[in-house]
């Protein structure tokens, strides 16, 4: 599983995502791209599966290239936990993507193969999404 080897802190606070995504909103590595059309936390469990999709349909063909990384740890309080008492322990790593957000670029495998690969990870995470190319003229 994806997660940080050291944090500055341990617990942070949820923040906002609001707006388009800037960085990381272009293909730069790939031929062809799975971008996010919503803002989501995106857990380092539902990263790994999205890739796990894509390499299993590729059969280990071509290239593959995660643009998140999950750097935002989430805390949970214990189940049948009276209110109060502070706030819970950290419990997942979570990545905070923002519409335009490219999460996968693939390269060196056809484009059918591709564009099935990259539906099928879209399949797994928890927002809409859509595939990319280097030649389309795409704009959010």
């Amino acid at each position: 599983m994806l997660s940080p080897k050291n944090i500055r802190f341990r617990k942070v606070q949820k923040g906002r995502r609001r707006g388009m995504a800037y960085r990381g909103s272009k293909i730069n590595f790939g031929d062809y791209a799975l971008q996010v059309l919503s803002d989501a936390w995106i857990t380092n469990r539902q990263i790994e599966s999205g890739r796990i999709a894509i390499s299993h349909h590729v059969k280990r063909g071509g290239r593959l290239w995660i643009r998140v990384f999950p750097d935002k740890p989430l805390t949970k309080k214990p189940l049948e936990t009276r209110m109060g008492k502070g706030k819970g322990s950290p419990e997942l790593w979570v990545a905070s993507v923002r519409p335009g957000r490219i999460i996968y670029e693939i390269r060196g495998v056809d484009e059918k193969l591709a564009r099935e690969a990259l539906r099928r990870a879209g399949n797994k995470l928890p927002v809409k999404t859509r595939i990319i190319s280097r030649e389309d003229v795409y704009e959010m």
